[in-house]
């Protein structure tokens, strides 16, 4: 992502510690439109039955997110891309819900396609077939969000928000790109191709080390990740020329991030997200915009609601939120602010109620299943951990729903790639006050959080 770590990164501040609160897709994207935790937005995975944008979600939290205080407040919102994974389906509304606070609405219908997908255009159902120049998702958000620019009021403010399909499966590629990294494979180090021991028994049961055809899959999805990321940076370069021919790059916040992080053959897991380790759990976050300045304390994707409402103008005291704002810390000559020293970081597992075909011998309860028996969720793969990551501690403790009551602690200090489940090791007065900080986290609502302890793009405007 050269260019856009040289038109944003380079040009405002690099997130080296960033966080979601929830590793999977659609509960992740929830709480990045509503600054909420899942157990305040209650989208707990990615199917109707979990409330991905379910009719319950739609008459709740999507009708308090942050987009409808910017439409309050007469700016012009632009929405491109993906959104929730059943957004558009049936029993979710059809393509004909318009969440409330967009303008304009281009969202695509179900899960991830580069091609042959269906849109909402405002309402209008809108479907694409397989040619590059006309149906390529990525330059599509990009050709509409130019439009957009061109169209708007330069009486109002406005907002952008672009979500394309890179770099998510099936890693369809631009055809311009679909030969580049040909030598590059997943990264050896770390916890790569390591046995899962001493960890919840999802971890212990692939096969270490991994069979070569596992290899084999994770290096090529590895690279096709890449290829599809390609049309994503030349998107930033376009969209911040753009910016500065209307005059307005000098007075524009742009945030680069994504839902969530992946993993590629970390403790024999050849490719996926869901599991509590800093692999999944990080993500990449980028800004610019007036006043920025380089920033190495923990921001979570909660905490984009709250930031953009903030720069906006919104009264934050006014808003259900358990996020804070962080342009403070981004921009200290705008705002005061506090850090948060530990934060909270939870998933309800997902299974199957029949044994999977691929994978008979683990029996029922499983999914996300590869070839070589390695399922990469569970139904008990539900937890809740406490991240602490301040100048004196950086540690992580987690507590699994299951029958074993299970727990994994980590001292990321001296273990940074969690290899090593300290939890018979450590002082149990520290699992006591672990164990505290993670019940009241869990019982939060917006205000009592700082009580306790204090896929997207965005371009918002002044």
């Amino acid at each position: 992502m050269k260019k856009a770590k040289a038109y944003i990164g380079d040009e405002g501040a690099t997130f080296v510690n960033s966080f979601t609160v929830t590793p999977l897709c659609c509960p992740s994207r929830s709480s990045i439109l509503t600054g909420r935790y899942p157990h305040n937005h209650e989208v707990r995975n990615n199917s109707l039955n979990g409330n991905c944008s379910s009719l319950q979600w739609q008459k709740g939290p999507e009708a308090e997110a942050f987009p409808t205080y910017l439409n309050k407040l007469k700016y012009q919102t632009f929405f491109s891309g993906k959104y929730l994974n059943q957004y558009g389906s049936k029993a979710a509304g059809s393509v004909g819900h318009i969440p409330p606070g967009w303008d304009q609405w281009h969202a695509l219908v179900g899960n991830s396609q580069y091609y042959n997908y269906t849109l909402s255009v405002n309402g209008k159902e809108e479907k694409h077939g397989d040619s590059y120049e006309d149906d390529y998702l990525t330059d599509l958000i990009l050709n509409r969000s130019l439009h957009f620019l061109d169209d708007r009021s330069p009486q109002h403010p406005f907002f952008l928000m672009l979500s394309p399909p890179a770099c998510h499966s099936p890693w369809t590629a631009a055809p311009q790109y679909q030969k580049e990294f040909k030598d590059v494979q997943a990264p050896r180090d770390g916890s790569f191709n390591k046995p899962g021991k001493d960890k919840h028994w999802l971890l212990r049961q692939p096969l270490n080390p991994m069979p070569n055809s596992s290899v084999t899959f994770l290096d090529n999805a590895y690279r096709k990740r890449w290829q599809t990321l390609l049309s994503v940076d030349d998107m930033v370069e376009k969209l911040v020329k753009k910016l500065d021919s209307i005059k307005e790059l000098n007075n524009t916040y742009i945030f680069y991030t994504s839902d969530n992080g992946y993993h590629t053959g970390q403790f024999s897991l050849p490719i996926d997200k869901r599991q509590l380790y800093e692999f999944d759990i990080r993500i990449p976050l980028m800004v610019r915009g007036p006043g920025i300045k380089p920033k190495q304390a923990p921001v979570l994707n909660i905490d984009l609601a709250p930031t953009i409402l903030d720069i906006a103008g919104v009264n934050l005291s006014s808003v259900n939120v358990d996020g804070q704002s962080f342009l403070a810390q981004m921009a200290p000559s705008l705002r005061n602010g506090t850090a948060r020293p530990y934060f909270l970081v939870e998933y309800t597992g997902e299974g199957q109620p029949t044994s999977d075909p691929t994978c008979p011998k683990l029996g029922p309860g499983v999914s996300q299943c590869f070839p070589d028996c390695v399922c990469e969720d569970a139904y008990n793969n539900t937890y809740a951990c406490v991240r602490t990551l301040d100048s004196k501690m950086n540690m992580q403790y987690c507590e699994f729903a299951d029958s074993e009551s299970f727990v994994e602690v980590y001292n990321l200090t001296s273990d940074p790639h969690q290899l090593e489940n300290i939890v018979k090791k450590v002082d149990p007065s520290i699992l006591q006050i672990m164990n505290q900080r993670l019940i009241k986290l869990q019982s939060c609502v917006s205000d009592s959080l700082y009580f306790s302890f204090y896929e997207s793009k965005f371009l918002p405007s002044f």
